[in-house]
């Protein structure tokens, strides 16, 4: 195990989406560690991408870490409640990037189970704000690089043997474009896998 080279993330968006699947997402907050290995994500693939938030090149304050250099990590508010995390991916300056859907509890149960609420171990990373609120990722890990402190991800040994793809959950644009990707067999995805396998 250990840390993706610089240019891991600095490939196609699909790419990166598929081999983050098997991969561990570690966070170091406030002294407290929790990690998960990374069974379900979303790719969204650039200005061209109308549910994607650099779509048509469009860059604010509030997305200006998409905009930045592959392997950072952008992280945004939704529905006035829930904080999701992604890695930006391809080059600096190109909105596209990988949202993480789902994680399989590894580290930090406890702890995870404490900052959600909740005692069930499968409700605790079944969704994109359930994982980033187990993990204690908020707007404080947004603009950071994807290697530590705070956060990082690292490359597991084995990687998933079947990966399903199909549509993005949540999006009203592209809905139909088969960039959501997940571990089929993963008992710990935010919705059942999709039919379609690869």
């Amino acid at each position: 195990m250990g840390n993706p080279s610089p240019d891991f993330f600095a490939r196609d968006t699909v790419c990166v989406a598929r081999d983050l699947l098997g991969c561990v997402l570690e966070t170091r907050i406030n002294r407290v560690r929790t990690a998960g290995r990374i069974v379900e994500v979303e790719a969204y693939v650039g200005p061209h991408d109308p549910a994607a938030h650099g779509y048509r090149w469009r860059q604010t304050a509030r997305n200006a870490a998409l905009f930045g250099p592959p392997g950072t990590c952008y992280v945004y508010f939704i529905y006035g409640a829930h904080w999701c995390v992604n890695a930006v991916t391809e080059g600096d300056g190109y909105p596209a990037a990988v949202l993480i859907r789902a994680l399989q509890p590894l580290t930090g149960v406890l702890a995870m189970q404490r900052r959600r609420g909740v005692r069930k171990v499968d409700q605790l990373c079944a969704g994109p704000g359930r994982l980033c609120q187990a993990l204690g990722i908020s707007g404080r890990q947004n603009g950071s690089r994807l290697t530590g402190p705070a956060i990082r991800v690292f490359r597991a040994a084995e990687a998933p043997e079947t990966i399903a793809a199909g549509p993005r959950i949540g999006v009203s644009r592209a809905a139909d474009w088969p960039l959501r990707f997940c571990v089929a067999n993963s008992p710990w995805l935010s919705r059942p896998a999709p039919i379609a396998r690869s």
